[in-house]
């Protein structure tokens, strides 16, 4: 059986990052594979914990951030659950944004709690007032800004000075922004996630989640975890993230203007009772948006008016053909989702009763949009009362 090493030739150069796939690493001699541990976090030990492939997103994401260390896994929500379990234990407490994406939010419900961890979900809009929900005990605080599905900003600054002050570690769910709108280490946060799925990728095609950090410490106990955890990302995802990253400033810009246009079109309509996209003036947490923020998201929701009725909802829905109906967002292509009145009566500190819809802006261009929101409420006023 040949010995030969998965080498690239001599003289050989691109524009585009090799896609290298391993699971096994090979070591030159015996005392190198004896010591191979001692390379978990700055080299290669095995397929688990990277390949240059991965290595490569990983540095071009802590780039993007501003931080020195980054650490990839196969989702948004495997980057919150590592995120969370590589630092609480049975008996701390953690602080939870109540606009927190759903799945961190079950998670910390059905399994964090049953572990004995304490959680207890606060107000987005709490600001410094935060400090008084700390305890001896608490360990962690994650932020979401803006929020998902009702779009909650969040005083980010305020939030992880008063968990430094603490000694605990504070998180952001920074997909909404991206780095390139918001750099949350910057700020005082200690960890910043993202779904890549989302606008790093671009493109609907791929998932994967990612922690950066400046803390040489998180980051080591990051890696860690992820190798006991066994959460490997595949170097083909990479690539594909990689490529998206070529195109996320344009895309960024270009999504953010459309979807202003969309938002002031939304607010001028009968049957929305509210906006939720904090770069529209007047919207809830402009203000903080426009003190902390450079760029515009693509991602938006609004609240139905108390005459729409669920009949004349489904129409609207139903009628949209630029927008295609699904979950996620950050894409290309433009979505459109839809929360119940009832999810958000459920919620501790919801700031709407009504049914709400949340739209995701693609590429396909702000007039396309427009006429295809137009036809959609134009359904929605002729369906039954």
């Amino acid at each position: 059986m040949s010995n030969n090493r998965n080498l690239a030739p001599k003289g050989f150069s691109s524009l585009v990052p090799g896609v290298w796939r391993a699971s096994t690493v090979v070591f030159d001699d015996m005392d190198k594979f004896a010591r191979r541990k001692e390379n978990l976090f700055d080299g290669y030990t095995y397929g688990t914990t990277g390949t240059p492939t991965s290595r490569e997103l990983e540095a071009r994401i802590a780039v993007l951030e501003g931080g020195g260390h980054c650490v990839v896994v196969p989702s948004g929500q495997a980057a919150l659950c590592l995120s969370v379990l590589s630092f609480v234990k049975a008996g701390d407490h953690v602080l939870i944004a109540d606009c927190a994406y759903g799945p961190l939010k079950n998670f910390a419900r059905d399994w964090l709690q049953g572990l004995g961890v304490d959680c207890t979900f606060y107000p987005p809009s709490i600001g410094a007032g935060i400090v008084d929900l700390f305890t001896p005990r608490t360990r962690l605080v994650t932020m979401e800004s803006p929020g998902s599905v009702t779009m909650e900003m969040q005083d980010v600054p305020a939030i992880a000075a008063a968990a430094r002050q603490a000694g605990a570690i504070s998180l952001v769910d920074n997909t909404w922004a991206t780095p390139l709108g918001f750099k949350p280490l910057d700020h005082g946060v200690d960890l910043v996630v993202e779904a890549a799925s989302k606008q790093f990728g671009g493109h609907s095609d791929v998932l994967l989640g990612s922690i950066t950090t400046r803390d040489r410490t998180l980051y080591e106990r990051l890696r860690r975890s992820q190798s006991v955890l066994g959460l490997p990302v595949s170097p083909d995802d990479c690539f594909l993230v990689l490529r998206g990253l070529e195109t996320l400033a344009v895309r960024v810009q270009a999504q953010g203007r459309a979807a202003e246009k969309v938002a002031a079109f939304l607010a001028g309509q009968a049957e929305v009772a509210e906006v939720f996209y904090p770069p529209l003036p007047g919207a809830r947490g402009h203000d903080l948006w426009k003190r902390d923020f450079q760029a515009s998201g693509c991602v938006m929701s609004f609240a139905l008016a108390d005459s729409v009725d669920e009949r004349r909802v489904a129409a609207f829905v139903n009628a949209l053909d630029t927008f295609a109906i699904g979950a996620s967002w950050g894409s290309v292509h433009s979505l459109a989702g839809y929360y119940p009145a009832a999810e958000q009566a459920s919620r501790t500190h919801a700031v709407t009763q009504s049914a709400v819809v949340r739209l995701s802006i693609g590429l396909e261009g702000e007039d396309a949009l427009l006429a295809d929101l137009r036809q959609a409420f134009a359904a929605s006023r002729n369906a039954l009362p």
